[in-house]
């Protein structure tokens, strides 16, 4: 197998299924129309932005046996290069509703269990791809029956093979983070008052918490602020970034398109301050399409031109 540059891990995968309720009731019966159903998980849709715009790219993808078919059919309708891990039980559904005048009720369903053997199966799977300089994402929610000791063992031995790790969950503590020390974060405002155990509103209150993580030794720290843009803190300076105004369509999967910018321009060798540009055209571009569809390649350069970028003195 070729050296790949980027690799995406999907290690709780689920199938992303949107409908319309026209007058939704909680409490009661609702008819639903089905409007998209795709194979998700936070690694695949990095992924899928990253092939809708010709940034190659390899996704590893763990598959409960008694759905798999279809996701793989999802994936390959997609043209999403990826090698699987299939185990028993079921990938899980997440259901989103949307309906007129009121904001999206999101449904998730439980998946499969799994073992520290399925970390010990990835890191084999994906031996001959990783290497110095190679992008690896580990993103989403840890599976069921893993333990986070396992998980950072198995994080730890990737950064020996010289990969740069890209970390975007939920189920890592600040003290987990700061133990790792990843290449790149992206939490968006929640995420970081989380983290911090504080509320963080203002942009000043997010680029000192941003600060306050890349000298602990996060290489590159990027807060998304919503329609406001972002901000990135790395050892090239401190910056935001503010698109232009867009109507969004659904901000479903934005931050993980945000990620495949950043990683897209990565690989270019664009300056820090053009990696944050790019990721912030292809977080808002992403916002211009339904459910999770990745952002297409005119939007992001409709966007990319009018995207303001300024270091900000500290």
């Amino acid at each position: 197998m070729r050296d790949m540059k980027i690799i995406t891990l999907t290690l709780n995968p689920a199938f992303d299924i949107h409908c319309y309720v026209e007058n939704f009731l909680p409490f009661h019966e609702n008819l639903a129309e089905i409007t998209d159903r795709q194979a998700g998980g936070k690694g695949v849709n990095i992924s899928r932005a990253l092939v809708v715009n010709r940034v190659e790219n390899l996704a590893l993808v763990v598959l409960g046996e008694e759905n798999a078919e279809n996701f793989r059919k999802s994936l390959d309708l997609d043209k999403i290069e990826y090698c699987e891990i299939t185990v028993k039980g079921r990938i899980r559904e997440n259901i989103t509703i949307h309906t007129s005048g009121a904001d999206e009720t999101r449904i998730s369903f439980s998946g499969f269990d799994t073992d520290a053997s399925l970390l010990e199966a990835t890191e084999e799977a994906i031996a001959e791809v990783v290497g110095k300089g190679s992008f690896v994402t580990f993103t989403g929610r840890v599976p069921s029956g893993l333990s986070m000791t396992n998980v950072k063992t198995f994080l730890r031995r990737l950064q020996e093979s010289g990969a740069n790790l890209v970390i975007d969950s939920r189920s890592f503590s600040l003290d987990d983070l700061i133990e790792i020390k990843p290449w790149l974060i992206k939490p968006n405002q929640e995420e970081i008052s989380e983290y911090l155990g504080q509320n963080i509103t203002s942009f000043e209150q997010a680029v000192t918490s941003a600060q306050e993580l890349y000298k602990k030794g996060i290489d590159n720290v990027m807060i998304s602020l919503g329609d406001k843009g972002a901000l990135l803190v790395c050892g090239e300076g401190v910056f935001e970034a503010t698109p232009p105004r867009v109507e969004a369509i659904s901000t479903i999967g934005a931050g993980d398109s945000s990620i495949a910018g950043f990683l897209a321009a990565s690989v270019n060798g664009l300056s820090f301050c053009d990696r944050l540009r790019t990721a912030v055209a292809y977080g808002t571009a992403a916002c211009m399409t339904s459910g999770t569809k990745p952002p297409r390649a005119d939007d992001i350069d409709a966007v990319l031109k009018q995207i303001i970028v300024k270091e900000i003195k500290i």
